[in-house]
Protein backbone atom coordinates (compact mmCIF):
# COMPACT_ATOMS: atom_id res chain seq x y z
CA UNK A 1 0.00 0.00 0.00
CA UNK A 2 1.17 3.58 -0.51
CA UNK A 3 0.11 6.75 1.54
CA UNK A 4 0.70 10.39 0.47
CA UNK A 5 2.98 12.17 3.15
CA UNK A 6 0.39 14.74 3.25
CA UNK A 7 -1.95 12.08 5.45
CA UNK A 8 0.62 11.82 8.15
CA UNK A 9 0.12 15.96 8.60
CA UNK A 10 -3.64 15.14 9.72
CA UNK A 11 -2.95 12.32 11.99
CA UNK A 12 -2.51 8.27 10.33
CA UNK A 13 -3.82 7.20 7.45
CA UNK A 14 -6.12 4.44 7.29
CA UNK A 15 -3.87 2.34 5.94
CA UNK A 16 -1.33 2.15 8.84
CA UNK A 17 -3.50 0.16 11.50
CA UNK A 18 -3.49 -2.58 8.51
CA UNK A 19 0.56 -2.55 8.07
CA UNK A 20 3.43 -4.66 10.06
CA UNK A 21 6.27 -2.91 7.77
CA UNK A 22 6.74 0.52 7.27
CA UNK A 23 8.84 2.50 4.56
CA UNK A 24 9.19 5.96 4.58
CA UNK A 25 11.14 7.83 2.10
CA UNK A 26 12.00 10.94 -0.03
CA UNK A 27 14.60 13.96 0.99
CA UNK A 28 12.12 15.01 3.97
CA UNK A 29 14.42 13.02 6.97
CA UNK A 30 12.38 14.81 9.88
CA UNK A 31 8.95 14.22 8.28
CA UNK A 32 9.57 10.58 7.85
CA UNK A 33 11.08 10.15 11.43
CA UNK A 34 7.84 12.01 12.34
CA UNK A 35 5.67 9.99 11.01
CA UNK A 36 7.62 6.70 12.64
CA UNK A 37 7.21 7.91 15.97
CA UNK A 38 3.51 9.02 15.23
CA UNK A 39 2.88 4.98 13.88
CA UNK A 40 4.85 4.00 16.97
CA UNK A 41 2.70 5.90 19.19
CA UNK A 42 -0.37 3.97 17.65
CA UNK A 43 0.60 0.95 18.33
CA UNK A 44 -1.71 -0.36 21.35
CA UNK A 45 1.14 -2.17 22.87
CA UNK A 46 4.44 -0.23 21.61
CA UNK A 47 6.92 -2.10 23.84
CA UNK A 48 11.04 -2.61 23.37
CA UNK A 49 12.33 -0.64 20.63
CA UNK A 50 15.25 -2.42 18.57
CA UNK A 51 17.39 0.21 16.58
CA UNK A 52 19.22 -1.30 13.57
CA UNK A 53 21.75 0.82 11.37
CA UNK A 54 21.60 0.18 7.43
CA UNK A 55 25.38 -1.48 7.91
CA UNK A 56 23.51 -4.16 10.15
CA UNK A 57 21.06 -5.09 7.52
CA UNK A 58 23.12 -5.15 4.95
CA UNK A 59 26.11 -7.22 6.49
CA UNK A 60 23.61 -9.46 7.26
CA UNK A 61 20.29 -9.71 5.96
CA UNK A 62 18.68 -12.62 8.02
CA UNK A 63 19.05 -10.47 11.46
CA UNK A 64 16.17 -8.64 10.68
CA UNK A 65 14.15 -11.49 10.41
CA UNK A 66 15.07 -13.17 13.75
CA UNK A 67 14.99 -10.04 16.00
CA UNK A 68 11.61 -9.27 14.45
CA UNK A 69 10.48 -12.82 15.67
CA UNK A 70 12.56 -13.18 19.04
CA UNK A 71 11.28 -12.27 21.85
CA UNK A 72 11.64 -9.52 23.88
CA UNK A 73 14.21 -9.92 27.30
CA UNK A 74 11.04 -9.05 29.46
CA UNK A 75 8.33 -11.17 27.61
CA UNK A 76 6.75 -7.88 26.04
CA UNK A 77 6.27 -6.34 22.88
CA UNK A 78 8.62 -4.94 20.45
CA UNK A 79 9.54 -2.85 17.63
CA UNK A 80 11.93 -2.77 15.12
CA UNK A 81 13.04 0.72 13.65
CA UNK A 82 15.81 0.85 11.38
CA UNK A 83 17.62 3.97 9.67
CA UNK A 84 19.10 3.28 6.24
CA UNK A 85 20.49 4.93 3.23
CA UNK A 86 18.97 4.12 -0.25
CA UNK A 87 18.00 0.34 -0.64
CA UNK A 88 20.30 -0.95 2.47
CA UNK A 89 16.99 -2.64 3.73
CA UNK A 90 16.05 -4.30 0.34
CA UNK A 91 17.28 -7.56 0.83
CA UNK A 92 16.84 -7.38 4.68
CA UNK A 93 12.80 -7.06 4.38
CA UNK A 94 12.92 -9.49 1.08
CA UNK A 95 13.97 -12.28 3.64
CA UNK A 96 11.34 -11.12 6.45
CA UNK A 97 8.45 -11.20 3.70
CA UNK A 98 9.79 -14.75 2.21
CA UNK A 99 10.54 -16.67 5.79
CA UNK A 100 7.02 -15.33 6.73
CA UNK A 101 4.93 -16.38 3.46
CA UNK A 102 7.07 -19.71 4.10
CA UNK A 103 5.45 -19.87 7.86
CA UNK A 104 7.98 -18.64 9.90
CA UNK A 105 5.02 -16.96 12.27
CA UNK A 106 4.13 -13.96 13.54
CA UNK A 107 6.92 -10.75 13.12
CA UNK A 108 7.42 -7.16 15.54
CA UNK A 109 6.58 -4.55 13.29
CA UNK A 110 9.10 -3.09 11.49
CA UNK A 111 9.70 0.69 10.37
CA UNK A 112 12.46 1.71 7.82
CA UNK A 113 13.47 5.52 7.68
CA UNK A 114 15.41 5.51 4.67
CA UNK A 115 17.55 8.47 3.32
CA UNK A 116 18.19 8.85 -0.22
CA UNK A 117 15.35 6.37 -1.41
CA UNK A 118 12.54 7.54 -3.21
CA UNK A 119 9.02 5.44 -3.85
CA UNK A 120 10.32 4.37 -6.96
CA UNK A 121 13.27 2.12 -5.29
CA UNK A 122 13.77 -1.67 -5.16
CA UNK A 123 12.87 -1.42 -1.62
CA UNK A 124 9.54 0.49 -2.44
CA UNK A 125 8.70 -1.67 -5.55
CA UNK A 126 9.15 -4.72 -3.47
CA UNK A 127 6.38 -3.16 -0.42
CA UNK A 128 3.86 -1.15 -2.08
CA UNK A 129 1.86 -3.82 -3.32
CA UNK A 130 1.44 -5.93 -0.10
CA UNK A 131 -1.75 -5.23 2.22
CA UNK A 132 0.97 -5.51 5.00
CA UNK A 133 3.25 -3.24 4.11
CA UNK A 134 3.01 1.16 3.72
CA UNK A 135 5.33 2.72 1.99
CA UNK A 136 5.13 6.79 2.07
CA UNK A 137 7.23 9.65 0.33
CA UNK A 138 8.14 12.31 2.34
CA UNK A 139 8.95 15.46 -0.06
CA UNK A 140 10.72 18.38 1.54
CA UNK A 141 8.00 20.76 3.64
CA UNK A 142 6.86 23.91 3.03
CA UNK A 143 5.34 26.83 5.49
CA UNK A 144 1.94 26.11 4.49
CA UNK A 145 2.03 21.88 5.31
CA UNK A 146 4.44 22.30 8.50
CA UNK A 147 1.90 25.18 9.24
CA UNK A 148 -0.96 22.63 9.25
CA UNK A 149 0.60 19.46 11.24
CA UNK A 150 1.16 22.35 13.75
CA UNK A 151 -2.12 23.12 13.93
CA UNK A 152 -2.93 19.14 14.40
CA UNK A 153 -0.60 19.05 17.12
CA UNK A 154 -2.02 21.74 19.27
CA UNK A 155 -5.38 20.57 19.18
CA UNK A 156 -4.20 17.25 20.13
CA UNK A 157 -2.99 19.58 23.44
CA UNK A 158 -5.62 21.08 24.29
CA UNK A 159 -4.03 24.24 22.50
CA UNK A 160 -6.12 27.15 20.40
CA UNK A 161 -3.66 29.25 17.75
CA UNK A 162 -4.96 32.39 16.83
CA UNK A 163 -3.78 34.55 13.84
CA UNK A 164 -0.51 32.98 12.33
CA UNK A 165 0.77 31.47 15.45
CA UNK A 166 0.70 28.15 13.53
CA UNK A 167 3.59 29.68 10.92
CA UNK A 168 4.88 31.57 13.88
CA UNK A 169 5.91 28.47 15.32
CA UNK A 170 6.72 26.21 11.84
CA UNK A 171 8.95 28.86 10.82
CA UNK A 172 10.61 29.36 14.74
CA UNK A 173 11.17 25.38 13.99
CA UNK A 174 13.19 25.71 10.61
CA UNK A 175 10.06 23.90 9.23
CA UNK A 176 11.12 20.96 11.13
CA UNK A 177 7.82 18.68 11.78
CA UNK A 178 10.02 17.27 15.25
CA UNK A 179 10.91 20.24 16.67
CA UNK A 180 7.86 22.07 15.69
CA UNK A 181 6.30 19.19 17.93
CA UNK A 182 8.48 19.87 20.76
CA UNK A 183 7.99 23.75 20.82
CA UNK A 184 4.16 22.62 20.90
CA UNK A 185 4.67 20.41 23.77
CA UNK A 186 6.54 22.97 25.68
CA UNK A 187 3.89 25.75 24.92
CA UNK A 188 0.75 23.39 26.38
CA UNK A 189 3.12 22.75 29.50
CA UNK A 190 3.75 26.39 29.87
CA UNK A 191 0.23 26.99 29.87
CA UNK A 192 -1.30 24.20 31.51
CA UNK A 193 -3.06 23.10 28.21
CA UNK A 194 -4.33 19.68 27.84
CA UNK A 195 -7.45 18.34 25.70
CA UNK A 196 -9.93 18.82 29.26
CA UNK A 197 -8.80 22.27 29.97
CA UNK A 198 -7.85 23.60 26.16
CA UNK A 199 -6.09 27.26 26.48
CA UNK A 200 -5.00 29.63 23.65
CA UNK A 201 -1.79 30.55 23.75
CA UNK A 202 -0.39 34.13 22.57
CA UNK A 203 2.90 35.14 20.66
CA UNK A 204 3.48 36.55 24.57
CA UNK A 205 3.47 32.85 25.39
CA UNK A 206 5.73 31.52 22.50
CA UNK A 207 8.10 34.51 22.91
CA UNK A 208 8.22 33.42 26.71
CA UNK A 209 9.48 29.56 26.13
CA UNK A 210 10.88 30.63 22.91
CA UNK A 211 13.41 33.11 24.24
CA UNK A 212 15.29 34.57 21.66
CA UNK A 213 18.15 32.92 19.95
CA UNK A 214 19.97 35.35 17.74
CA UNK A 215 21.53 36.95 21.38
CA UNK A 216 26.06 36.19 20.00
CA UNK A 217 26.27 35.59 23.51
CA UNK A 218 24.97 32.05 23.04
CA UNK A 219 27.32 30.87 20.15
CA UNK A 220 30.12 30.39 21.97
CA UNK A 221 28.46 28.16 23.94
CA UNK A 222 26.59 26.09 21.62
CA UNK A 223 30.21 25.58 19.73
CA UNK A 224 31.71 24.40 23.00
CA UNK A 225 29.16 21.79 23.60
CA UNK A 226 28.19 20.23 19.90
CA UNK A 227 31.76 20.70 19.56
CA UNK A 228 32.82 18.62 22.81
CA UNK A 229 35.19 21.07 23.69
CA UNK A 230 35.47 20.02 27.53
CA UNK A 231 38.18 22.44 28.23
CA UNK A 232 36.16 25.47 26.88
CA UNK A 233 33.06 24.62 28.51
CA UNK A 234 33.92 25.83 32.31
CA UNK A 235 34.97 29.09 31.21
CA UNK A 236 31.57 29.21 29.03
CA UNK A 237 29.06 28.08 32.03
CA UNK A 238 31.01 30.72 34.28
CA UNK A 239 30.47 33.39 31.45
CA UNK A 240 26.62 31.74 31.36
CA UNK A 241 26.20 32.85 35.01
CA UNK A 242 27.79 35.99 35.07
CA UNK A 243 25.70 37.53 32.17
CA UNK A 244 22.89 36.21 33.44
CA UNK A 245 22.11 34.51 30.09
CA UNK A 246 18.60 33.38 29.85
CA UNK A 247 18.46 29.21 29.99
CA UNK A 248 15.64 28.72 28.29
CA UNK A 249 16.77 30.88 25.42
CA UNK A 250 19.93 29.14 25.51
CA UNK A 251 18.71 26.00 25.08
CA UNK A 252 16.43 27.23 22.35
CA UNK A 253 19.47 27.35 20.78
CA UNK A 254 21.17 24.33 21.34
CA UNK A 255 17.61 22.59 19.80
CA UNK A 256 18.00 24.77 16.68
CA UNK A 257 21.68 23.63 16.39
CA UNK A 258 20.65 20.01 16.90
CA UNK A 259 17.64 20.30 14.30
CA UNK A 260 20.10 22.06 12.00
CA UNK A 261 22.73 19.55 11.97
CA UNK A 262 19.96 16.80 11.41
CA UNK A 263 19.10 18.37 8.42
CA UNK A 264 22.06 18.63 6.92
CA UNK A 265 23.45 15.46 7.79
CA UNK A 266 20.15 14.10 5.72
CA UNK A 267 21.17 16.25 3.12
CA UNK A 268 24.74 14.87 2.44
CA UNK A 269 23.35 11.27 3.23
CA UNK A 270 25.86 8.20 4.09
CA UNK A 271 28.20 9.30 1.63
CA UNK A 272 28.12 13.28 0.84
CA UNK A 273 31.01 15.81 1.00
CA UNK A 274 30.48 18.65 3.07
CA UNK A 275 32.86 20.23 0.59
CA UNK A 276 30.28 19.18 -2.14
CA UNK A 277 27.48 22.16 -1.00
CA UNK A 278 27.23 25.15 -3.14
CA UNK A 279 26.53 28.05 -1.67
CA UNK A 280 22.87 28.57 -2.52
CA UNK A 281 22.45 24.98 -0.86
CA UNK A 282 24.49 26.03 2.50
CA UNK A 283 22.09 29.20 2.59
CA UNK A 284 19.22 27.02 2.36
CA UNK A 285 20.98 25.13 5.32
CA UNK A 286 21.08 27.89 7.29
CA UNK A 287 25.54 27.50 7.00
CA UNK A 288 26.90 31.17 7.32
CA UNK A 289 30.69 31.67 6.77
CA UNK A 290 30.67 32.81 10.36
CA UNK A 291 29.71 29.66 11.59
CA UNK A 292 31.08 27.22 8.91
CA UNK A 293 34.45 25.56 10.39
CA UNK A 294 32.25 25.03 13.27
CA UNK A 295 29.27 23.11 12.50
CA UNK A 296 31.88 21.39 10.11
CA UNK A 297 33.72 20.02 13.17
CA UNK A 298 30.66 19.26 14.69
CA UNK A 299 29.07 17.15 12.15
CA UNK A 300 31.96 14.52 12.54
CA UNK A 301 30.92 14.34 16.42
CA UNK A 302 26.92 13.92 15.49
CA UNK A 303 26.58 11.09 13.06
CA UNK A 304 22.85 10.29 12.86
CA UNK A 305 21.91 7.52 15.39
CA UNK A 306 23.97 10.43 17.97
CA UNK A 307 21.50 13.31 16.72
CA UNK A 308 18.48 10.49 16.92
CA UNK A 309 19.34 10.61 20.81
CA UNK A 310 20.18 14.11 21.58
CA UNK A 311 16.80 15.64 20.66
CA UNK A 312 14.53 13.95 22.88
CA UNK A 313 16.93 14.49 25.31
CA UNK A 314 17.08 18.34 24.93
CA UNK A 315 13.32 18.36 24.78
CA UNK A 316 13.04 16.69 27.59
CA UNK A 317 15.32 19.53 29.30
CA UNK A 318 13.72 22.16 28.35
CA UNK A 319 10.09 20.93 29.86
CA UNK A 320 12.24 20.33 33.22
CA UNK A 321 13.77 23.72 32.64
CA UNK A 322 10.44 25.20 32.78
CA UNK A 323 8.94 23.11 35.52
CA UNK A 324 12.06 23.94 37.68
CA UNK A 325 12.84 27.71 36.91
CA UNK A 326 14.45 28.43 40.65
CA UNK A 327 17.29 25.83 39.42
CA UNK A 328 16.96 25.89 35.60
CA UNK A 329 20.50 26.86 35.44
CA UNK A 330 22.25 24.58 37.40
CA UNK A 331 20.05 21.92 35.42
CA UNK A 332 21.31 23.12 32.18
CA UNK A 333 24.74 23.05 32.89
CA UNK A 334 24.78 19.96 34.44
CA UNK A 335 22.85 18.59 31.05
CA UNK A 336 25.46 20.42 29.12
CA UNK A 337 28.26 19.17 30.57
CA UNK A 338 27.07 15.61 29.94
CA UNK A 339 26.10 16.62 26.19
CA UNK A 340 29.72 18.00 25.88
CA UNK A 341 31.39 14.77 27.36
CA UNK A 342 28.95 12.33 24.44
CA UNK A 343 30.31 14.66 21.83
CA UNK A 344 33.69 14.26 22.85
CA UNK A 345 33.41 10.46 22.36
CA UNK A 346 34.88 8.96 18.87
Amino acid sequence: MKAKHSEFARGLPRSASGASIFFFCGPDEAGASAAANKVIAAFPEAGERIEMSGGDLRRDPALLGDEARSGSLFGDKRHILARVTGDEAHDALKALIETGDAGAGDAAPVLVVATSATDKSRTAKLLEKRADALVTMFYPPDLPSVAGAVRVMADAAGLRLGGDMAERIARASGLDVRLAQSEVDKLALYLDASLQTPKTASPEDFAEIGAPTEDDGFGPIVNAVFGGELGKLPSELKRMKELGINPVGLLLALERRAAQLTQITAKLGARGNFDNLGRGEKAQLGIFWKEEREIRQQLSRWPRVKLDRLIPRLTALHQSLLSNSQAAELLLAQDLTQIARFAAKR
